[in-house]
């Protein structure tokens, strides 16, 4: 099974990065094959709405993007991870979300309307962190990953999220966190155990 682990946070090692380097071992440690992309080192654009993709379902934008697509058609569960900035995900994971339109695209051209509501591809999966106790604090992220992984012909099975992580070194006073993020990677792998 191939398992491919989105970091979206701007800041290397953070603890939306630990808690899906975390993940993504579990998910190993299960037999998955396991990518990684990190949009912070992405050289792209957000969507340009050029209406390039309408009739391929390919995005014509040049840019790092095109080494991304063919490694979220291949996943069968994929994990988005983000720390949570005015209430959704970072700008730099926000721009490969709305890239995914291309595959939105490819999607309404592959299939008739009603077989575009049953998710045909795998499993996708949000780890989210915030600073803040906000009561409605992940909502607006896992709407995003919700669309995002209907883009990718995906169901959207949750994820887990944490409060009141700020410094970056925060995930690593909460051991539960980490192995609650370890047992997600197995469960993705291995959903009825």
């Amino acid at each position: 099974m191939k398992v491919l682990g989105i970091y979206g946070s701007p800041r290397k090692g953070g603890n939306s990065d630990q808690l899906l380097d975390k993940a993504l071992e579990g998910a190993k440690s299960a037999g998955a094959e396991i990518s990684r992309i990190y949009a912070r080192d992405l050289k792209m654009n957000g969507c340009i709405e050029c209406g390039g993709c309408d009739d391929t379902g390919k995005c014509v934008v040049e840019d790092d993007m095109q080494s991304v697509y063919p490694l979220m058609e291949e996943a069968q569960v994929i994990f988005l991870a983000s720390p949570i900035f005015f209430y959704g995900v970072t700008a730099q994971v926000k721009a490969l979300i709305d890239r995914a339109q291309a595959m939105w695209s490819k999607k309404l051209l592959e299939k008739g309307p009603l077989e575009r509501e049953i998710p045909g591809s795998g499993r996708g999966y949000l780890i989210a962190v915030g600073a803040t106790r906000g009561k409605n604090l992940f909502e607006g992220a896992q709407l995003t990953a919700r669309y995002f992984f209907d883009a990718l012909d995906m169901s959207y099975d949750g994820g887990i999220f944490f409060r009141r992580l700020e410094e970056r070194t925060a995930v690593q006073e909460n051991p539960e966190a980490l192995q609650e993020a370890f047992n997600l990677g197995i469960k993705s792998v291995r959903p009825n155990r």
